[in-house]
C-alpha cells in the first residue's frame, strides 16, 4: 500500500460526513478493523443520512411515515487500507441514488485523507404488508423523502 493518498473520485459528492473512532471492540486479533464491523459503520451512517435530511430521527420517522425501515439487499465494498484502533477516521456518505422502491448509497471511510474503505449498498423502503400478518412489502420511496435529498445543506 502506498504512503500517497489516493486520488478522491470526482463524481462523489458527500451529504454527510462526520468523525468516527475506531475503537478495541471494531478490531481483531491483528489490531486492524474486522470487516462486517465497516459495514455496521456505513449502516450507522445511512440511517444518520435520512436523519439529517428529514430532521428527525429514525424511530419517529418510522412511526409517523408507517414506514418499517429499509433493509439492505445488495451490497459491495472495496478494501484499500487497513484502519486500526485509536485511528480517527472520517465517515462520508451520497445522497442516495433512487429507483421506484429502491435507493442506491455509496460510502467511504477515510483515514488521513486516504480512502479506506468503499461500499456501495442498495437498500429497499419497505412497509407492513396488511394481506400478510407480520409480513412487510416494498413501496416507492415518497417524493417528499426523495425531494429532501435534493435540497441545499447546511
Amino acid at each position: 500500500m502506498s504512503d500517497k493518498p489516493a486520488q478522491q473520485p470526482d463524481d462523489f459528492s458527500s451529504f454527510l460526513s462526520r468523525p468516527y473512532r475506531i475503537e478495541w471492540g471494531h478490531c481483531d486479533p491483528a489490531g486492524i478493523v474486522y470487516a462486517p464491523r465497516f459495514l455496521e459503520m456505513f449502516g450507522e451512517s445511512t440511517i444518520m443520512l435520512f436523519e439529517k435530511a428529514l430532521g428527525v430521527r429514525k424511530k419517529d420517522m418510522l412511526g409517523a411515515r408507517g414506514v418499517l425501515g429499509f433493509p439492505m439487499v445488495d451490497v459491495s465494498a472495496k478494501f484499500m487500507r487497513s484502519a486500526a484502533y485509536g485511528d480517527d477516521v472520517v465517515l462520508e456518505v451520497e445522497a442516495p441514488d433512487f429507483g421506484n422502491s429502491s435507493f442506491t448509497i455509496r460510502h467511504r471511510l477515510l483515514n488521513a485523507g486516504h480512502v479506506c474503505v468503499s461500499c456501495t449498498e442498495k437498500r429497499v423502503w419497505t412497509v407492513r404488508d396488511t394481506e400478510r400478518p407480520g409480513g412487510m412489502r416494498a413501496e416507492r420511496v415518497p417524493d417528499d423523502i426523495r425531494a429532501m435529498f435534493t435540497q441545499p445543506q447546511d
